[in-house]
């Protein structure tokens, strides 16, 4: 893979600089690059595009504005040329509002809220703090206003479209299904010769999600990948220098692990910026390669 498309949607926990490490493992697993992919929390969508399965992409989320983005672009009604324009025209609005933007961020999060556009999907998620993408209870856009001067710059707003033009390119006139479903859904459409990417919440974690996480959801994932006859791997975490994930051991250490660190940049506070053992769970073995390094790896807690 010469290069990553970045998707144009943003969050916390973005997998961009795991691409590589997650597609070997797939490559490592024995199916074919016709199989079909099978994937229940998409997200951005970042690892699903960089995929290199050829066959069909079977993609969904319980976000619904995620799932309404994607089948905008797919279907041709969310383009490069009709964002632009709404982003140019947005930007003027928020350069002459009051209060820094924050007048102009609050109507359209408020029109958002009411009417669901894809368009102010991307407006919110590029404007908000942090690249957080964060609902309250009612399922109502609830993260707080990035002051920053001149935010949708000409460049930054090509930057933008071109990774719509990157997606668009991967989804359109091809084997992709979207769909807003739990994760048992979609991973109960799995066939033998398929394979599963799971990337859940975080149990223990931040959780930055449309419906939260609990650890009745991550047992219903783990009876969902015990009894699945297609290959999966998922992703998760292991541990941290303050602790360690307590899944690994209830659930996910009836499988094989790899691990490697990794450093998110999480909230606001400085705390939560730090370096975490990143792991990959996985029901299928793979080159003698991967097992001496997940035999090394796992010692930690031996």
């Amino acid at each position: 893979m010469s290069s990553i498309i970045v998707p144009p949607i943003k969050s916390q926990g973005i997998k961009t600089k795991l691409i590589p490490w997650i597609n070997d493992l797939v490559l490592s697993s024995g199916i074919t690059l016709d199989s079909q992919w099978i994937e229940p929390f998409f997200g951005t969508g970042v690892v699903g595009f960089n995929s290199p399965i050829r066959g069909n992409h079977i993609v969904g989320d319980t976000n619904p504005h995620i799932i309404n983005f994607y089948r905008a672009v797919q279907n041709n009604e969310v383009t490069t040329f009709t964002m632009r324009a709404y982003l140019e025209q947005e930007s003027r609005l928020l350069a002459n509002s009051e209060n820094d933007g924050y007048a102009h961020f609050r109507k359209v999060r408020d029109r958002f809220n009411k009417q669901y556009s894809p368009y102010d999907f991307i407006f919110l998620s590029r404007a908000g703090f942090n690249g957080m993408m964060r609902f309250n209870r009612n399922g109502q856009w609830n993260v707080p206003f990035c002051k920053k001067p001149n935010r949708f710059s000409p460049a930054y707003i090509t930057k933008i479209c071109n990774q719509i033009d990157n997606v668009a390119r991967v989804v359109r006139g091809k084997q992709w299904h979207f769909s807003n479903t739990s994760f048992v859904e979609t991973i109960q459409q799995a066939q033998p010769n398929d394979i599963i990417y799971c990337d859940p919440p975080y149990w223990g974690r931040y959780v930055d999600y449309y419906n939260g996480w609990t650890e009745q959801n991550e047992h219903q994932l783990y009876e969902a990948l015990l009894n699945t006859k297609a290959k999966f791997i998922l992703s998760t975490w292991h541990h941290n220098d303050y602790r360690k994930n307590e899944m690994i051991n209830r659930y996910w250490g009836h499988f094989n692990i790899t691990t490697r660190d990794h450093f998110y940049h999480n909230g606001g506070k400085i705390e939560n910026r730090h370096s975490v053992i990143e792991a990959l769970v996985f029901n299928f073995d793979p080159s003698e390669k991967h097992s001496v390094l997940q035999e090394k790896q796992l010692n930690i807690f031996d």
